[in-house]
C-alpha cells in the first residue's frame, strides 16, 4: 500500500470525517475505498463500451438494404 497526502477544501474535509465515522472505519480508508470504487466502474464502463463498439448485428444480411418505401409499403403488392 502507498501513503499519499490529499488536499481538499476544509467542507470536503469535515463531510469526510463524518461520513468515515458514519461507517467506523478512517478518512484514508474511506477515501482508498471510494478510488477503487471508481476504478471497478470505469473498468467495467469500458468493458462494455469495448464490446457494444464490436458488436456487429443479429445476422447477416443477404443483400442490399431496402429503401424508405418498401420498409413502410403496406399490403400486398
Amino acid at each position: 500500500m502507498k501513503n499519499v497526502t490529499v488536499t481538499m477544501e476544509d467542507a470536503v474535509a469535515d463531510w469526510a470525517r463524518m461520513e468515515a465515522a458514519r461507517r467506523n472505519t478512517s478518512v484514508s480508508r474511506l477515501v482508498g475505498e471510494m478510488l477503487a470504487e471508481k476504478m471497478r466502474h470505469d473498468d467495467a464502463y469500458e468493458r462494455a463500451m469495448r464490446e457494444a463498439l464490436e458488436f456487429k448485428s443479429f445476422g447477416v444480411s443477404e443483400g442490399p438494404y431496402l429503401t424508405r418505401e418498401e420498409m413502410y409499403r403496406r399490403g400486398p403488392e
